[in-house]
């Protein structure tokens, strides 16, 4: 996956930033009502105001619809799928690995990555059905990335989610073979508990999320990351981890719903700039976080990043500029957005702006 520099044209183009933004999409909550009139004979808009009646002219009132409930949307959909999760990992035999693994796959979280998925498999028109084992397979492989970013060997983590970390619970050894297993078991998920959708559809959707999380995706930014750590690292390198590590798996979720709902190539394109430009701004986000609140707040320990002296956004660019880049982000993503149907791209919407101004 090659490296987009959105740094560099962020800082070209800084004093846009100030002025009023004509690009930026106001996708509508609520559809005002509208009134068809049908008749043989002029009538002034004034006349509106009466009840028209007798067989000569009809007036149909299209019914106002609700603005979209992020909030209930979230509720929805995170229950929801921590149900499939919880239903889809049991404890079996040896019960060790499986409840490691249930401990920090249902340690709670923002299941930001599988409402993205099933937000991206309704957007071009499938159904959540189409979408739910994916779904919960890149929830899967999340957990297992923090699983092992926690570990001694990585970032040294006691507290994730506002809980003990899988190794300070099971022991480092179980928590490598956790990792694994849900590795491992979100690729079987996704292959046999995916219903209703072509195969090749499906093959494609396995080949993209194999890419994202392995030495084009993941690894990739956590290996660069690592290496990095007390460096004198840029821009462009700081952004080429957070492309692959943090970015790489939201844009493999949004793809993969896409992919799974039907959406056709220019469809899956559209959203995979959506995904990669929401993914970045995830990170940058997380870096303001990290300097801004506290420990309790973030659910992990906060300020870890200028302990182990990580480069991060607030270091290069500063605090406020970090904001102001996170925002550019957020508009340029929704921006790829406008050619969808906006009651079905509502979700992704709130998604990206809760992404954006979010507190943990």
């Amino acid at each position: 996956m090659r490296s987009m520099n959105l740094v560099d044209s962020w800082f070209q183009n800084l004093s846009i930033l100030k002025q009023p933004s004509k690009s930026f999409i106001n996708l509508p909550t609520i559809i005002d009502p509208c009134f068809l009139l049908q008749s043989r004979k002029p009538i002034s808009s004034f006349s509106l105001s009466a009840i028209v009646t007798g067989e000569e002219a009809t007036i149909l009132t299209q019914k106002e619809e609700p603005p979209f409930n992020f909030n209930a949307y979230v509720a929805e959909k995170a229950n929801f799928v921590h149900k499939a999760l919880d239903e889809s990992v049991s404890v079996r035999n040896p019960p060790m690995i499986h409840e490691a693994m249930r401990y920090s796959l249902l340690a709670g979280g923002k299941r930001v990555r599988p409402m993205l998925c099933i937000a991206a498999c309704e957007v071009v028109g499938g159904h959540q059905s189409a979408a739910v084992p994916a779904a919960c397979a890149v929830e899967m492989i999340h957990t297992m990335s923090l699983i092992h970013d926690d570990l001694p060997c990585m970032d040294d983590d006691d507290l994730r989610r506002g809980k003990p970390t899988n190794h300070k619970v099971y022991g480092e050894d179980v928590a490598v073979l956790a990792g694994d297993a849900l590795l491992a078991f979100a690729f079987e998920f996704i292959a046999t508990a995916t219903a209703g959708v072509a195969a090749e559809r499906v093959l494609a959707a396995v080949g993209e999320l194999a890419k994202a999380i392995g030495t084009e995706g993941l690894v990739a930014g956590q290996v660069v990351d690592l290496s990095s750590t007390g460096a004198d690292v840029g821009l462009d390198t700081l952004e080429f981890i957070h492309v692959h590590k943090t970015a790489a798996l939201l844009e493999a979720a949004v793809v993969l719903g896409a992919i799974l709902g039907g959406g056709s190539d220019e469809q899956v394109e559209k959203l995979r700039t959506f995904a990669r430009k929401i993914g970045l701004l995830f990170q940058v986000v997380d870096d303001i976080l990290d300097v801004t609140k506290s420990s309790e707040e973030l659910g992990k320990t906060a300020g870890k990043d200028l302990a182990v002296d990580k480069t991060t956004y607030p270091k290069l660019l500063g605090l406020e500029k970090a904001r102001e880049f996170a925002e550019k982000l957020n508009e340029e993503a929704k921006l790829q957005l406008i050619d969808f149907d906006p009651r079905k791209a509502a979700p992704l919407v709130a998604l990206a702006d809760y992404i954006a101004h979010r507190g943990n």
